[in-house]
């Protein structure tokens, strides 16, 4: 269902370009180094109940794919920034205690198998503050905006013939900021934050990138990326990290 909400917007949005005449685009795929740490539970009724993914879970470091776009639009008209991060782990562990994941107890000290599926998804509306990029002599931007971070989650733990899953999409706002240093034409160097704070909730992605062109409208691009969740909330609780070196290639229009 996700994942047709996706294609149904991406249509949209071309129609809309289309329609409207965009005046810049840039494209770019890659693979993300992702290392996982921290904890989450289903249903815990102490800190007993959660699952470390260093200790319990095990799980290792992963590479994925990940791809963006962004859209620049004319005047007036918000540009686009989508942003596809998908990400899976699994393994087989083991805790020391009995615990309970969702309405399921587990025995302690028995290998059991888990796995995590973790994508992210990102929409973004912003704006280039005026006239910074002309003050600066096209050196220095800053975009404003707001990105709606949609999470599409499964987990899954399997002990023997008993197994409990559960799986959650939700779609969280928050704030976008951007920079963009370019000293010369051909070197770009830009962070991008996206970031959600509310009562215990704390949810935010810092990505760091350089950005090399090497001819005409190609470009090759390598960073950093560091993802947090937080979340306590009714029978969910996260306390989660991804991080890790990624690189890219694409092209700029």
């Amino acid at each position: 269902m996700l994942k047709r909400l996706m294609v149904i917007i991406l249509l949209s949005w071309v129609v809309a370009l289309s329609n409207a005449g965009a005046v810049g685009l840039e494209i770019a795929v890659g693979g993300w180094q992702q290392d996982p740490n921290g904890s989450f539970g289903h249903n815990p009724l102490s800190s007993a109940d959660l699952l470390s993914v260093d200790n319990d879970l095990r799980y290792d470091t992963e590479i994925r794919a990940q791809g963006r776009a962004k859209i620049d639009m004319p005047l007036l008209f918000p540009n686009i920034y989508l942003v596809a991060a998908p990400a899976e782990f699994e393994e087989t562990g083991s805790k020391s205690a009995s615990f309970k994941f969702g309405d399921t107890i587990f025995t302690g000290n028995v290998d059991f198998f888990s796995k995590l599926k973790f994508d992210q998804y990102d929409i973004a509306l912003y704006y280039g503050l005026p006239f910074l990029k002309t003050a600066t002599a096209d050196i220095l931007n800053v975009d404003l905006g707001i990105n709606v971070r949609i999470f599409d989650a499964l987990t899954q733990v399997r002990q023997g013939a008993i197994e409990e899953e559960a799986s959650v999409v939700a779609a969280i706002p928050q704030v976008y900021v951007a920079f963009q240093l370019m000293p010369v034409d051909f070197l770009a160097f830009e962070a991008e934050s996206r970031v959600m704070s509310l009562g215990d909730n704390a949810i935010y992605s810092l990505v760091g990138r350089v950005r090399l062109q090497i001819f005409g409208p190609v470009f090759v691009a390598g960073g950093y990326r560091y993802d947090k969740i937080d979340i306590d909330e009714g029978d969910v609780r996260v306390d989660f990290e991804l991080q890790g070196p990624f690189a890219e290639v694409g092209f700029k229009f």
